[in-house]
């Protein structure tokens, strides 16, 4: 069954298959309200196909439903890659679905870098600060934040060894302050330029917080590097 799996980009607006992909990832998900809305990304798609920065959206689809998918984006500012989400049908994990999505995310980012792209970035949530209010939603929906941890890990992503937090969507508007930020470098390697950090994530979080708020956000950021050029890549489990 899972040979008959089908991985593609999608590029049309109107592909059928980013509702199925909304659906997905609602699914698959235990808090779809910080997940992107499938309603946005036929503009993200539409809008990003030059520029500083670029979306993408590649799907798996078994008999015409979507059991996968990825969304991300080619940050041309930094020369990075930034995956805003990847995930597989519950019943379906464990298959190589998102080995395959994860190898075509680097042929379309190899493709926008026009070159070889040198890695991707995810945010993760960290089992060790999640209240157990949320907890307890993972474990409703039968998911495992330490599983996906691992999940990452054996796709070749480390965590970046820094203090890392979202600016806002946390309590109060404040920032989010449960999640690891990951890197997978496409050869491998022990550190990662802080530089690079800083750049990529100014670079992602421009469009949603401002130019000068992103610049401000990223010196903070920077700063907890407590001024080492380069941040060590550690296992993420």
């Amino acid at each position: 069954m899972i040979d008959a799996v089908v991985v593609r980009e999608v590029d049309d607006p109107h592909d059928p298959a980013i509702e199925g992909f909304g659906r997905m990832q609602v699914a698959a998900y235990f808090a779809p309200e910080t997940l992107i809305p499938a309603r946005y990304i036929p503009q993200m798609l539409g809008d990003g196909r030059t520029g500083a920065r670029r979306n993408f959206l590649v799907v798996a689809v078994l008999d015409g439903r979507v059991v996968g998918g990825t969304l991300f984006h080619w940050l041309a500012d930094a020369g990075t890659g930034f995956s805003s989400f990847l995930g597989v049908e519950r019943d379906l994990r464990g298959r190589g679905i998102a080995r395959r999505m994860h190898d075509e995310r680097f042929s379309v980012l190899d493709r926008a870098a026009g070159g070889r792209a040198p890695g991707v970035f995810i945010d993760v949530v960290s089992p060790t600060r999640m209240p157990p209010s949320e907890l307890e939603r993972e474990r409703a929906v039968g998911t495992d934040p330490g599983q996906r941890r691992r999940a990452f890990a054996h796709l070749g992503f480390r965590q970046v060894d820094i203090r890392y937090e979202q600016p806002v969507g946390g309590p109060n508007g404040g920032p989010v302050t449960i999640l690891d930020l990951l890197y997978c470098p496409r050869d491998p390697a022990d550190s990662i330029p802080t530089d690079l950090v800083v750049a990529t994530m100014q670079a992602y979080w421009s469009p949603w917080l401002g130019a000068d708020n992103a610049h401000y956000q990223a010196e903070i950021l920077k700063s907890r590097a407590n001024g080492k050029p380069q941040l060590k890549l550690i296992n993420p489990d």
